[in-house]
């Protein structure tokens, strides 16, 4: 039975998607071919959060709860040095690391933590790109996260408690030593890519001269949707959808469907300076007990 040795935890928003695919082309390292499995999460129990369209959202259809399918993930991993997945729930579910723990206690574990503002703001543009999130003000869908968690929704829709890193961090520091718990800042990835990948294949003891494609961009938001019902409208089954294609020919109906789709589309907006600024006090507090927690200097994420 194989189990993956390294896991990428988080947080969602934070850049583990790139890196996932930058360590997959490593010749040394395996990365799960699914991403997001989700097992540490959710095992034996697959997830049924209640928000709008949870019940299609990856988290819902796409969680790997038993283990014997979990391990088949891992059954081409070959004598590769290292085997990882990432999962951006486990840094804050807070049942995973007890699990991790349990099944794999000597593994090692990457987390990547970016500005709490800059993550949450990140994540509601991702929802608003799916056309799941109807709010327009970015302040106002951040302050309706705990009433959406109290409802069962997603920690998609959690914008304000997954950036709040202090007690997440603190639940794996219990449990797994420093020198197999590594702890980056969204910073360190963007501002020296190559060191920042160097560093973690020096910390998985792997080739560190590799160096990868990093042409791909990943994980992006180019757009967001002016109207959501439009979009279920075009996308999801429904009988005025069945009576355009009775009425209409293919010729005629799929040119008129793209070009509503496309004028349904804008431009993403902005994170001002102004309200980046407003939000910090939110998460201040936190910030303050994360740096002594990860010693690391967190001043320019208060100013």
């Amino acid at each position: 039975m194989t189990l993956p040795n390294f896991l990428l935890i988080g947080a969602p928003k934070a850049g583990t998607t790139a890196l996932h695919e930058y360590l997959k082309q490593h010749p040394e390292i395996y990365m799960s071919p699914v991403k997001e499995p989700n097992f540490f999460a959710f095992e034996g129990k697959q997830p049924d959060f209640c928000g709008p369209r949870d019940e299609r959202a990856w988290t819902n259809q796409g969680s790997i709860v038993n283990r014997s399918d979990y391990e088949a993930l891992f059954a081409d991993a070959g004598d590769a040095i290292a085997r990882g997945e990432s999962s951006t729930l486990y840094l804050y579910v807070p049942e995973t690391p007890q699990r991790i723990h349990y099944y794999t206690p000597d593994i090692k574990l990457i987390a990547i933590l970016r500005h709490p503002v800059d993550r949450a703001f990140s994540n509601y543009l991702h929802l608003r790109r799916d056309g799941r999130e109807w709010l327009e003000d970015f302040e106002a869908a951040l302050l309706k996260s705990e009433e959406r968690a109290k409802q069962y929704w997603s920690p998609a829709w959690h914008y304000y408690q997954v950036s709040l890193y202090s007690e997440q961090v603190q639940r794996y520091q219990q449990l797994f030593p420093s020198e197999r718990f590594k702890i980056y800042l969204y910073e360190d990835w963007k501002d020296n890519p190559d060191h920042f990948l160097r560093d973690v294949c020096q910390f998985l003891g792997v080739d560190d001269r590799f160096r990868p494609d990093m042409s791909v961009k990943h994980n992006t938001s180019p757009h967001v949707f002016k109207n959501n019902m439009l979009v279920d409208l075009l996308l999801r089954d429904n009988p005025l959808k069945t009576l355009a294609r009775t009425l209409l020919p293919a010729s005629i109906r799929k040119p008129l469907s793209t070009q509503i789709f496309r004028r349904n589309m804008s431009q993403p907006p902005r994170l001002s300076p102004e309200l980046r600024q407003k939000l910090i006090p939110y998460f201040q507090d936190d910030i303050l007990r994360l740096q002594d927690l990860i010693g690391r200097d967190l001043s320019a994420w208060l100013g």
